[in-house]
């Protein structure tokens, strides 16, 4: 079995200009999340134009990253996108590109090492003039970061932009970034998440799945510090898999711990077979709906 991933977001460096395309909210949160942290633990600055930023400041939160002291200090800014890259209700290259190498001015005067720049495109989804030039402010963000300490990640919805836009502007960016993927169909996905790590379940799991899922589960381990399995959007789990789950949640030597994120119809399942009542596995519920 392979896993499906193009560039994961955490082998990004400081010169890149990668372009992430999501599916769902969860994963860009996620993967935007692990690109913030592994900017403010490299030291550097770090600046996300995104839809409602105190929203997204909470999710940080949620997801491990200490992203609310950072913006005191200054060494993080949580915008929203029309702050930095609309002008009112309409878009203009030389406009956003100001700001832009704004943000790169004000890094390299207050001596942080590098920048990072997450940029959310659903702003090009709105009713706005000025749209058509996308493709030039790509290009001209491509042309801006030869030379320079700054990486900029570029969020698209793949199920909100037109196929035609995703290609225009895909041959300026170095680096395709996704999710790496263990199961992808119509009824369940199965991919790893990052922010906190470990993997993430959405839809119907059952032991159709079960290499997908013990592949899954096996990398997670391999990798140090505790995992978080999310269930938050799985609606059906079958026993053998929901067994699964919790041995290789107990599989984890102390001081690891194993955290099984749900809602509570899935959770009043893994409950009942005893999961978050041993030392090392934690069961999280959060209410449906």
């Amino acid at each position: 079995m392979t896993v499906s991933a193009e560039t994961q977001i955490t082998d990004l460096t400081i010169n890149d200009h990668a372009c992430l395309t999501y599916g769902e909210p969860e994963e860009l949160l996620d993967l935007t999340a692990a690109f913030v942290r592994d900017g403010l633990a490299a030291g550097q600055r770090v600046v996300w134009l995104a839809e409602e930023p105190e929203r997204r400041l909470a999710e940080l939160r949620r997801r491990g990253v200490v992203a609310r002291a950072a913006t005191v200090t200054g060494m993080m800014m949580v915008l929203a996108c029309q702050d930095g890259l609309l002008d009112g209700q309409s878009f203009a290259v030389e406009h956003a590109m100001t700001w832009l190498r704004g943000q790169m001015d004000v890094t390299d005067r207050e001596g942080y090492p590098g920048l990072r720049v997450a940029l959310d495109m659903s702003w090009a989804l709105r009713p706005v003039t000025g749209i058509e030039q996308l493709p030039a402010f790509e290009e001209e963000i491509a042309s801006a970061l030869g030379g320079v300490s700054t990486a900029v990640l570029c969020q698209y919805d793949r199920e909100r932009f037109d196929p035609v836009t995703l290609a225009s502007v895909s041959g300026y960016h170095t680096r395709s970034v996704a999710a790496a993927t263990y199961h992808h169909d119509p009824l369940l996905r199965i991919c790893r998440q990052y922010a906190p790590s470990g993997i993430r379940l959405a839809g119907q799991l059952d032991r159709a799945a079960e290499g997908a899922l013990g592949l899954a589960l096996a990398e997670a381990i391999r990798v140090d510090g505790d995992i978080t399995v999310n269930m938050t959007e799985l609606s059906f789990v079958d026993l053998y898999c929901a067994r699964m789950i919790i041995d290789a949640a107990r599989s984890l030597p102390p001081p690891r711990t194993a955290v099984l994120r749900c809602g509570s119809a899935i959770g009043a399942r893994f409950r009942l077979l005893g999961a978050g009542t041993g030392p090392g596995v934690r069961l999280e519920t959060a209410h449906d709906g």
